[in-house]
């Protein structure tokens, strides 16, 4: 484009300035040459027009400025390095430039166009006739060049398949045969020869994207090569004998009978379209063949090209990728966090509360709190307590420090979540109660002026507004938790920050108006005044229980039922719902149309259907159980339609699925109301409990329509049936309004589904103690079926322990049971480390041993061990080993049962030898999950306010899980928090200044010097402690151990004699 100067008459290059609005600068070129220099509006055809150029110019100021501008080609005078293309080779059509027809004027030779070159003012339209290959057995044979000492083939295609056979020939004197295919949407050229296979040549890359791709190929003496686009591939041959071109070419395909090499490809044939076919050197003339004049064909539709783009518009959800073959499209869910045909099905449970009843323990989880909704899922940490609580992080959980610079006003901190404001908003909305805490910390800084109350702080919630109150007020009260309760440090202010004092003060604000929430920014403006600070961290969101999760009806009439407004799901559509029932049959949910309908139906005890119909007929999908489903339990279901099939699934039964027809309707079209628990017909009504209902993600609230309902009552009781089993170890199931709790009372185990094991480390001389007779006086209270149980005058008939340890000491005493009457059991590891269970039930007679073969046990590995006596039967356990069963013959009561001992223990009366030996040695190490009967003495020593009297002497201390750490020396490193000694301090622990970037070299010299005073001090007490206790267990064991010998030799005789040699009274077993 240029211009002319109207004074000087003298023409330049120039781009187009922006002062012009009429006028955009472009080079718009293509792989054949220039189209324009500046260009609008232009629309192009082929036809041969060749070194043209049309130069167009026009007035725009009537003083400054001609516009010239070029189409096809830049004059070449102008031609800059910067366009180096050819002029354009083609044709052009409705060539308009500001609504000036340039093609009228050019053909009128007005003086304001320049023509230069040969220019026609026709356009012809070359005729091109595709072919479309419609089956896998199509097939198009074309006569060859016989004669010819070469091979070659041109022609377009076009096709959404990875794979197909495109061409094949065999050669004349059938020396072999050349194999085009389409092969993972790449070409592949090779030969085919008796003998060894001969490598071939490869060229493209996804080809099957349905656009048309031009393929050149040719074979000759030893030369092979392939071009696909304009790019060639090509190579070296080593083929016995001559290539000669054959009789026939076969394209997409091979007819049944054939004997070709190439038709015994193992690809199906090519499905697609061909054009612009030419064999050796001779076009070949698609109508020719249509009239039946050249070659033959199969499954073949002339003159179009019936390709469909299955993924225009793409169904596939959430962001997955759509590919297609010839008839049907797949989608890639990969890295979506969805699944299913169309990527419709969230992978992850809607809440923690959801996580929670499938018995997940803590920990990071992703939530999905729409399910299919648009919403994608987030990353929480889910906080297993007796509820759930989901916790969302932010990126400002340190202390902020604010303080002004130079008057100026400090910028506010924005905090961003981990999961979006809209997921926020689905989660807080669903949850029971949320929550959030901010600290305070100021100095000379208030939240509110003294004189007129105005905010000189505030914070920004969820929706942008701006909130003025703190803490667990009411929104806009503006004041703090302390002014509601009136414990503020100064009673004339509402706020401890308001006080204005000169030191550091603190408010600790819980903010709950879950609507607000959360906080995405917070803002202190009254840090301007000299000595003014403030420092502040604000936790993460927390948010606990899903009011959707719970969220049910109860139907009691055939005739009840619940409507909703119509469900529109119509291309996918998913129901997922809890049920439960003692009924036969029933209908879940229905929604009507014209002719269309969706329906899910308990027809049949041990049947689900889901049937629909979208206008192909009646469509079913049944899921069918071994077991009833009517056995008044929960059950989940989960229905799904969408445009490629409709599936069923039902709790973790076998998913069914239907695949849906190629070509038919799609659309789901209803408009009646939704019924819930019922039909329009008010027939086939279900009876029993619904719960959790979701349409595409979408909660249905059933508990408030459910209130205003004849015949269906907001809620459902009973769920201990369907979740108790969450309750492991002992732990007793107990029903809440929405959802279960586990007792733990009577569990060795704790937690919110008792299966946290409690584990204490034993340092040496330690013990722990648990009375049983004061243990009965409480729990007798609370249980009447137990109240016979740890009497003195009654007595037990069987019993159930089970302890897990892990040591290295051996002889050790692991636990030692007493009676008011001598009778006793003892679970004792053997000077050689072996177990042994000994059971006295009988004060007149030896206790019956039983030696559980020759294995140390003493390894730092952790081992489990359960007895199970009835009568005179026990059953015993070794980590989980088959149970090895023995037979009692000191008695089969247990009476007057008085104590249970963990660890040392001196001279109890009655006991054997080798128990008394084990009882002084103690036990070093940890124990855990230790029970006997209802009782656990570990929990009733570490968890206080347990309806127990507990002894603890020594060293005893809560540890980690046993199982933590095995090795040698282990045990000393888990002991974690000790239970007797050390103190600490009650009241406010965020008094003083905050520790933000502050330097307390001095502080922390002295306080290292009086640790380290006090630590030596403690140490040397401890050794004279450990001193003073070791001797006097020497001296009780020297009392209580008979003495044999007075020499070395006589005293090591009479050691090992205690360890291998058993009383004449006294049965022992060994297995």
């Amino acid at each position: 484009m240029g211009f002319y100067s109207t004074e000087k008459d003298q023409m330049a290059m120039l781009t187009c300035p922006p002062l012009m609005p009429s006028c955009w600068a472009a080079c718009w070129t293509t792989s054949t040459g220039i189209l324009s220099s500046l260009s609008s509006s232009i629309q192009m055809s082929t036809s041969p027009w060749t070194r043209t150029l049309i130069i167009f110019g026009q007035r725009e100021s009537p003083a400054m400025w001609i516009l010239i501008i070029s189409f096809g080609g830049i004059p070449r005078h102008r031609k800059s390095v910067a366009f180096p293309h050819k002029n354009f080779h083609g044709c052009f059509e409705n060539l308009r430039y500001n609504g000036v027809d340039i093609t009228d004027l050019s053909k009128k030779h007005k003086p304001q166009v320049l023509i230069v070159g040969n220019v026609s003012f026709s356009c012809s339209h070359p005729q091109t006739v595709p072919m479309t290959f419609l089956s896998s057995r199509s097939y198009l044979a074309l006569p060859g060049t016989p004669g010819e000492d070469k091979v070659s083939a041109i022609f377009q295609f076009r096709t959404w398949n990875r794979a197909g056979l495109l061409l094949t020939s065999q050669f004349q004197h059938r020396s072999g045969a050349f194999i085009l295919v389409l092969n993972d949407g790449k070409l592949k050229l090779s030969l085919s020869q008796p003998g060894p296979p001969v490598r071939g040549v490869t060229a493209g890359a996804g080809l099957n994207d349905g656009q048309w791709h031009s393929v050149s190929l040719s074979a000759k003496g030893n030369h092979l090569s392939v071009m696909v686009d304009g790019e060639a591939a090509s190579m070296a041959h080593s083929l016995r004998g001559q290539i000669d071109s054959g009789d026939t070419y076969y394209l997409g395909g091979c007819p049944d009978n054939s004997s070709d090499p190439g038709c015994a490809s193992p690809l199906d044939g090519f499905q697609g379209c061909l054009r612009l076919i030419s064999i050796g050197d001779k076009a070949v003339d698609p109508i020719s063949i249509q009239q039946g004049a050249l070659g033959s064909y199969r499954d073949l539709q002339i003159d179009t090209c019936g390709l469909t783009d299955r993924c225009l518009p793409s169904y596939c959800e959430h962001g997955s990728e759509c590919s297609q073959s010839w008839d049907t499209f797949s989608c890639n869910c990969a890295h979506t966090g969805y699944t299913g045909a169309t990527c419709h099905s969230s992978l992850y449970e809607q809440s923690c509360e959801a996580h929670r009843h499938r018995g997940s323990s803590s920990g990071l989880y992703y939530i999905d709190s729409d399910g299919s909704g648009p919403l994608g899922p987030s990353l929480v940490y889910c906080n297993m307590t007796d509820t759930a609580w989901t916790s969302v992080q932010h990126n400002g959980s340190h202390l902020v420090s604010v303080k002004s610079s130079n008057g100026e006003s400090p910028h506010p901190v924005f905090f961003k979540y981990t999961a979006s404001m809209d997921q926020l908003q689905a989660i807080t909305d669903d949850a029971d109660h949320c929550q959030q805490k901010l600290t305070f910390h100021c100095k000379k800084s208030r939240l509110s002026t003294p004189h007129d109350g105005t905010p000189v702080s505030w914070w920004v919630g969820r929706t942008n507004e701006t909130h003025t109150y703190w803490g667990g007020s009411l929104p806009d009260a503006q004041k703090c938790t302390c002014g509601l309760e009136g414990n503020c440090i100064d009673s004339q202010y509402y706020c401890n920050c308001d006080a204005d004092r000169n030191e550091w003060t603190s408010n600790t604000v819980v903010l709950s108006h879950k609507k607000h929430l959360p906080v995405t920014q917070v803002v202190m403006r009254d840090t301007g005044r000299p000595h003014s600070e403030v420092a502040y961290t604000l936790g993460p969101l927390l948010c606990s229980g899903d009011n959707s999760f719970w969220n049910s009806a109860s139907f009691n009439t055939e005739t009840s039922y619940l409507h909703f407004p119509t469900f529109r799901g119509e291309l996918s559509a998913d129901v997922s719902f809890f049920f439960k029932t003692t009924a036969f049959s029933g209908v879940f949910v229905e929604n009507l149309g014209i002719t269309d309908f969706i329906r899910l139906e308990l027809r049949a005890p041990a049947e689900v259907t889901f049937s629909f119909d979208v206008g192909n007929g009646p469509c079913e999908v049944t899921v069918q159980s071994p077991t009833p489903f009517n056995d008044n339990r929960w059950h989940h279901v989960r229905a799904e339609r969408n445009v490629k099939e409709a599936s069923l699934q039902v709790d973790q039964l076998p998913r069914e699925t239907q695949t849906a027809p190629a070509d038919g309707h799609a659309r789901l079209q209803l408009n009646s109301q939704l019924f819930v628990g019922g039909t329009a017909s008010r027939q086939r009504g279900f009876l029993g409990c619904i719960r959790s209902l979701r349409l595409n993600g979408l909660a249905l609230d059933l508990e408030e329509r459910a209130t205003m309902t004849p015949g269906v009552g907001p809620g459902c009781p009973g769920h201990c049936s369907s979740y108790g089993h969450l309750c492991r170890n002992g732990g007793r199931c107990r029903e809440k309004r929405r959802g279960i709790e586990c007792d733990c009372t009577f569990s060795a185990y704790d937690g919110p589904f008792c299966e946290n094991e409690i584990s204490a480390y034993f340092g040496a001389g330690s013990s722990v103690i648990y009375d049983f007779q004061h243990y009965n006086d409480t729990f007798s209270k609370n249980s009447s079926s137990f109240v016979a149980l740890f009497h003195e005058d009654l007595t037990l008939m069987g019993e159930t322990a089970t302890l897990s340890f892990r040591t290295t000491e051996m002889p050790s005493l692991l636990l030692y049971v007493s009676s008011f009457y001598e009778e006793y059991l003892s679970v004792i590891l053997a000077p050689n480390g072996s177990l042994q269970i000994r059971y006295k039930l009988n004060r007149h007679r030896e206790p019956d041993v039983f030696n559980f073969g020759f294995k140390n046990l003493a390894d730092g590995q952790l081992h489990q061990v359960k007895i199970n006596r009835e009568a005179a039967v026990v059953f015993v356990e070794v980590n989980q080993n088959a149970r090895r069963q023995v037979i009692l013959s000191s008695g089969t009561e247990f009476n007057a049962v008085k104590s249970l001992t963990l660890g040392t223990i001196l001279g109890p009366p009655g006991a054997d030898r080798d128990t008394l030996r084990a009882g002084a040695h103690g036990f070093t190490g940890c124990l855990s999950a230790v029970r006997f009967g209802p009782a656990a003495p570990l929990k009733a020593a570490l968890r206080p306010g347990e309806p127990a009297r507990v002894t603890v002497r020594g060293h005893v201390a809560a540890a980690s899980r046993c199982a933590e750490g095995a090795g040698p020396g282990a045990p000393a490193r888990e002991a974690t928090r000790p239970l007797a000694g050390g103190a600490g301090r009650s009241g406010a622990t965020d008094e003083g200044e905050p520790l933000v970037n502050a330097d307390r070299s001095d502080s922390a010299v002295i306080g290292g010097v009086i640790a380290i005073v006090i630590f030596i001090l403690l140490c040397i007490t401890a050794i004279a402690v450990r001193i003073y206790q070791q001797r006097w267990l020497y001296e009780k064991n020297e009392s209580n151990i008979p003495k044999t010998g007075d020499n070395a030799e006589t005293a090591l005789k009479s050691e090992l004699n205690m360890q291998s040699t058993v009383s004449e009274s006294q049965k022992e077993y060994f297995f």
